[in-house]
């Protein structure tokens, strides 16, 4: 089974989150979406957004301040930077909302498909035998992102995955599962799945790590 990627727009799913019907030896393991809030802070920035406009509402605020103006002349002065500042992070909120709400990723027992986009939409089918490692991120109250290392030479390209892909992996982007509740419990099942379509004499075993990327914690295909 090669990496199918059905690029076409349709109206209507014979199967939620698939393109077709599953066949008959193939069924549904586990299946959701980003969660918006998790998504909203990890992908698209959000709590690093607010960051920033605080300091620039501060650093528009503070001379009037230090001049001693009042309390009207310091919204005088925030009239513009504060209403743009609102809509901006807004956007981008609704971005990840959207993002959430068009997404959805599905574990079958031969393989990983990932639903995406917002406007026109794309499946990718990423068979379990194509895949050489995964990696869990942990993120806050339990969920995480699990980030897929493909064999040989298929490429999907960055853009047609993001925000589900690995971030700085361009020259052989990482399809990632963004935001996924109980991520713990999700690699294990996809690492039992693993095992079952590899078989027993090769495990993927997996290990949590931090927000913060690095070598360790990764679902590794290795001989036992």
């Amino acid at each position: 089974m090669s990496i199918d990627n059905h690029g076409h727009e349709y109206e209507f799913e014979p199967q939620f989150g698939l393109p077709e019907r599953l066949p008959s030896n193939e069924r549904i393991l586990w299946q959701g979406s980003p969660d918006v809030a998790t998504l909203a802070k990890s992908a698209f920035h959000l709590r690093k957004l607010v960051v920033y406009f605080g300091i620039l509402l501060l650093a528009r605020a503070y001379p009037e301040v230090q001049a001693g103006a009042g309390l009207l002349d310091v919204l005088i002065a925030l009239k513009w930077l504060a209403p743009l500042t609102v809509a901006g992070l807004l956007t981008v909120w609704f971005l990840a909302w959207m993002t959430a709400s068009t997404t959805v990723y599905t574990l079958t027992n031969q393989r990983v498909v990932m639903r995406l986009g917002i406007v026109l939409t794309v499946t990718f089918n990423l068979p379990l035998s194509k895949i050489a490692s995964a990696d869990l991120r942990s993120l806050s109250g339990g969920h995480g992102d699990i980030t897929l290392s493909l064999q040989g030479e298929d490429r999907i390209a960055w853009v047609h995955l993001w925000p589900s892909v690995r971030p700085w992996r361009i020259s052989k982007p990482e399809p990632t599962l963004r935001a996924v509740a109980n991520a713990t419990g999700l690699a294990s099942e996809l690492s039992a799945a693993w095992t079952a379509v590899n078989g027993p004499s090769v495990a993927l075993a997996h290990t949590a790590r931090t927000r913060a990327p690095s070598p360790a914690g990764r679902l590794q295909a290795s001989a036992t």
